[in-house]
């Protein structure tokens, strides 16, 4: 597949390019995952969640294996629960679907990666923070576009420790946001790939501290 570059809208209106790439099929996730992230009264739930997100990816295969596949970056923004000690995962809604997602948004010309996320982070969710410049992982999902169409992303995900947190960000108002365990996160979420992410994330921070490479 040929690798182009395009120009792309986002949902704010802001002309940012988005550049298409190989794509690589989402993987699934075990049921003995799901029963992790889910518990075992909600895991028919999830697994039917994840099973419903595949079956949208498998409609709109032409376009996953032979149309321009989009890069955005987002920010997984975590922090340490201000009473109990435990990490936990700042969630935000999409303003399209409402769905339960990450902050993210498309490739800004002269910015890095990493400095993408760190302001998709301010601009949806009103946090800031150190952010990881090495990437953390990824993701696939179908994007809706204004026009009810639908392209295929693949998400680049950066690690950002909140250190401050805003009352008034360019989005306040536009969506929901809360601050739940890295698990009920894994819950909410619907792409197979983000789940897991989500469970390593948390994994990393329980681990005893050690020095971190940023």
């Amino acid at each position: 597949m040929v690798v182009n570059t395009s120009e792309a809208e986002d949902h704010k209106g802001v002309s940012r390019s988005a550049v298409s790439r190989p794509f690589t099929p989402v993987s699934s996730v075990g049921r003995e995952v799901l029963r992790t992230v889910s518990g075992a009264s909600d895991e028919t739930k999830s697994l039917s969640q994840s099973q419903g997100f595949l079956a949208e990816l498998a409609s709109h295969a032409d376009a996953l294996f032979h149309g321009p596949i989009y890069e955005q970056y987002a920010a997984i923004c975590y922090r340490k629960h201000p009473e109990l000690g435990m990490p936990e995962v700042l969630v935000v809604t999409s303003r399209e679907s409402g769905r339960w997602i990450v902050p993210k948004g498309w490739p800004i010309k002269g910015k890095k990666p990493y400095e993408v996320a760190a302001i998709e982070a301010f601009e949806e969710a009103g946090v800031r923070g150190k952010i990881k410049k090495k990437r953390f992982g990824y993701f696939t999902y179908l994007k809706q576009l204004p026009d009810d169409s639908h392209v295929p992303c693949i998400v680049q995900l950066h690690l950002l420790e909140v250190e401050k947190t805003f009352e008034n960000f360019p989005e306040r108002g536009q969506r929901l946001s809360e601050w739940v365990s890295f698990t009920e996160a894994a819950r909410r979420v619907r792409e197979p790939e983000l789940k897991s992410l989500f469970l390593e994330a948390d994994r990393r921070m329980r681990r005893p501290k050690t020095k971190d490479k940023k």
